[in-house]
């Protein structure tokens, strides 16, 4: 066998011939550096320069590309316009459309080439722009995504990437002067093993749509077990088209709602969040006359969710899922932990960004924000002050000092004046209940403990007033401080059965990311789907389906 040495020696010598053999075809090719800068002057100038029915979008960074070469021409071989088709027709796995790259006008200069081995000089011109436009702009959207999340979100605060770079510019000459189109394809998608499988199962609903979709259930009776119902042939075709009953299972053909059916049915129930009972209800039948295109659409919103961040998913973390009412502990990439979680209500929408855990508190208090004291506490205040000292919460003035509740004339107050700060003691009524994880944001926002222990065993668990609330507080807490010997279930007992408040530092910050899935691939080849509670899904759809825009940002960067 080659050594290791052996094996680079030879990958280097091919790059080296194969960059050699371009450079050559591209010295060829110098006659039509004229016609190539005579049309970046035009997009210089600002010309909205359209070639065979479309146009470049990314004018400046393909004129500047192009200046920085001294206008050389690289798309002269067909084999390399012929992989460049292949890669842009494939990014249809991603939910992403060939056709905002061109794919149609890429398509006639390929049949020029059929009929004759070199374009003229105004047609390679013409090429070269739109080809090197359509690799840009694909590559930059499987990476990055093609919408801008800031758009859809003003709390976005993830890691943004200029396409105006000179990453991007050595990007490009990198893969024009190799000619590994398919292999820098690859390369920009996340490689998170999430991402393959959403578009393994993108693909999968895609056939289910061209095979003809599934049955709509009709509207009737609750369906239990052992009930007979003519609409029971429907439910089995139904489940079978998802994979939720087994095609090879034998069934009664009667109408009787059978045993085995009602396992398909639970086994439906679980994945689209619905109480796992069995029982067709409105809701489980709403779930399954969602149409196959709409489920579709859906997958397609969430991988492009992934390409906003996948690229920052590494190491340990903790990822709270909005939608789907979850908290995971990743460990070198990896989940190893989950715990359900109750979020903000949809008027009180949890925010969707990034932080790091810092500290934990044991036996927190809660000191109210103001925006909760202004909409919940205040109204009740008015009407009975007793609330106060029954749920055990001081009033502390601007000096410090607490203040006797029915000292104070409440009424007098609206949302924006109150001079006092209410604070809630340590305790197991406590809002934050007996632990509370903490990460530094502008919302007030963070993951604690909760003594409405209730609200967990809901299918929903919109909730809160944008906090996070997690079922198994003291797991995660154990987690992030990552100090088995002096921080375990037993010693965090001890802590809080003192009914002190303790605060203990993290040695190293935990990055958590707070994120919005309403999709999200199985590994046994399902899917899991999440209502859409805060109404985010159809912007971001429309936003996919769009034109492209580039990110607010970079075009503030451009303008200064």
């Amino acid at each position: 066998m080659l050594s290791t040495c052996h094996r680079l020696s030879i990958t280097l010598l091919w790059f080296l011939v194969s960059f050699h053999a371009v450079t050559q075809a591209q010295v060829a090719m110098e006659p039509y550096s004229e016609a190539i800068r005579s049309r970046v002057d035009r997009l210089r100038y600002g010309e909205d320069v359209e070639i065979r029915g479309t146009r470049v979008i990314l004018t400046e960074q393909v004129a500047e590309f192009y200046e920085g070469q001294q206008f050389r021409a690289f798309w002269s071989r067909q084999a390399m316009l012929d992989e460049l088709i292949a890669q842009i027709d494939g990014v249809l796995d991603d939910g992403l459309n060939p056709d905002d790259y061109h794919a149609a006008a890429l398509r006639t200069f390929r049949r020029d080439f059929t009929k004759s081995p070199a374009l003229g000089p105004a047609e390679q011109a013409e090429l070269e722009l739109i080809a090197t436009d359509a690799m840009l702009l694909a590559l930059y959207h499987l990476h990055s995504g093609k919408v801008d999340p800031v758009r859809i979100s003003s709390q976005w605060n993830f890691l943004s990437r200029p396409i105006h770079s000179e990453d991007a510019r050595a990007l490009i000459l990198r893969v024009l002067s190799t000619g590994q189109i398919s292999e820098a394809f690859e390369a920009a998608r996340p490689e998170h093993v999430w991402y393959r499988q959403g578009r393994e199962r993108l693909a999968t609903y895609r056939k289910i749509a061209a095979d003809g979709g599934w049955p709509r259930l009709p509207d009737g009776p609750v369906l239990k077990a052992g009930m007979d119902d003519p609409r029971v042939p429907v439910l089995r075709r139904r489940l079978r088209v998802t994979g939720d009953l087994d095609n090879a299972s034998a069934h009664p053909a009667g109408d009787v709602y059978d045993e085995e059916t009602v396992a398909g049915v639970k086994r439906f129930q679980e994945r689209h969040g619905l109480t796992v009972d069995g029982v067709v209800g409105p809701a489980t039948r709403d779930a399954m006359n969602v149409t196959v295109a709409a489920r579709i659409d859906q997958i397609r919103i969430n991988l492009e969710r992934a390409r906003w961040v996948f690229h920052e998913l590494h190491g340990d973390f903790v990822l709270v899922d909005v939608a789907g009412f979850a908290v995971s502990y990743f460990r070198n990439d990896e989940p190893v932990w989950r715990s359900r979680a109750v979020v903000g209500r949809p008027y009180r929408e949890t925010p969707i960004f990034k932080s790091e855990i810092t500290y934990v508190v044991f036996n927190p208090t809660w000191t109210i924000p103001p925006g909760i004291i202004a909409k919940d506490k205040l109204p009740v205040i008015k009407r009975d002050p007793g609330y106060l000292d029954r749920n055990n919460i001081k009033v502390i003035d601007r000096n410090g000092r607490r203040v006797d509740p029915y000292s104070v004339n409440w009424k007098q107050y609206r949302a924006a004046n109150i001079p006092y700060q209410l604070v809630q003691d340590p305790g197991p009524q406590n809002a934050l209940g007996l632990v509370k994880i903490m990460f530094p944001n502008p919302y007030l926002v963070y993951l604690h403990d909760s003594p409405a222990k209730s609200l967990f065993d809901r299918d929903e668990r919109a909730f809160s007033s944008g906090c996070i609330r997690v079922q198994k507080a003291f797991e995660l807490a154990e987690l992030v401080l990552n100090d088995p010997a002096h921080w375990n279930q037993e010693s965090m007992s001890r802590v809080v059965a003192s009914k002190r408040t303790q605060t203990v530092h993290l040695r190293e910050p935990v990055s958590v990311l707070i994120l919005y899935w309403t999709a999200e691939p199985r590994a046994n080849g399902q899917v899991s789907f999440r209502n859409d509670i805060y109404h985010r899904d159809a912007a971001t759809l429309a936003a996919l389906d769009s034109d492209f825009r580039l990110p607010s940002r970079q075009s503030q960067n451009a303008e200064n």
